[in-house]
């Protein structure tokens, strides 16, 4: 019966986690981004060169694994709740995000805006896909171990719960290192623009809502991984 307990706890617990983290690698708010830099037209690029500078006008980035997007509004205030999805301005312009978190190189390689750094590139996206199929094996035999009470199963299981939250714990701190540490995130986000831009252009960068929900649910999953690695061993242990 305390095992029973035990298991539900843990799975509630590993699913809120999972959930987080699966919501976190399928949205594109990982990084938020504004500036005044400006461009041309209403339909332009933000990687393309601007012969003009809107002062009332803030152009509004966010990217994640799969996309990253930009639009633009005027007379925005600064503050990263222009970017909850039902305040944005349209329309918004998307393209794919090749690799996320790294800087993309447009047009011929090498580029002058390609950054040194993109060795996060490789590590990063490496670790967010192994996180989540470890993730989704490791629930896929928890679920499979509950009607059986699966010793074995719910040992497997835990492990590999603990895996992914290991695996998210390495992309977190890859993500700050890169954020805070390794990338001239000005010229990330103006790319090809930068040299067009004023030089009184200011350029703001937040932790978007995809890492929060990353690093609410990273605890969570390695809690319920060890719980369940716990609920196996005492199972064993009592059937001996």
């Amino acid at each position: 019966m305390k095992g029973g307990i035990a298991a539900l706890a843990a799975g509630i617990i590993g699913g809120i986690g999972v959930l987080l983290f699966l919501t976190a690698f399928g949205t594109d708010y990982w990084l938020l981004a504004t500036e005044n830099c400006g461009i041309s037209s209403d339909n332009s690029s933000p990687a393309e060169n601007s012969t003009t500078s809107e002062k009332n006008t803030l152009f509004f980035h966010h990217e994640g694994f799969f996309w990253r997007c930009w639009f633009n509004g005027d007379n925005y205030q600064e503050t990263i709740w222009n970017f909850w999805i039902t305040s944005q301005a349209h329309p918004k312009h998307c393209i794919h995000g090749y690799l996320f978190p790294m800087p993309i190189a447009l047009g011929p390689v090498p580029h002058p805006s390609y950054d040194s750094t993109a060795v996060y590139r490789g590590f990063w996206t490496a670790f967010i896909i192994l996180a989540v199929a470890a993730s989704l094996v490791g629930g896929l035999l928890l679920v499979c171990a509950v009607p059986f009470v699966a010793a074995r199963l719910y040992k497997v299981g835990g492990g590999f719960l603990i895996t992914s939250g290991g695996l998210l714990v390495l992309l977190i701190v890859l993500f700050v290192m890169w954020k805070e540490l390794a990338a001239d995130l000005r010229k990330y986000i103006l790319l090809e623009r930068n040299q067009a831009c004023l030089p009184d252009t200011h350029v703001h960068v937040y932790y978007g809502w995809s890492f929060l929900f990353a690093a609410a649910g990273t605890p969570l999953v390695l809690l319920s991984g060890i719980l369940f690695l716990c609920i196996g061993r005492t199972i064993n242990a009592e059937e001996k």
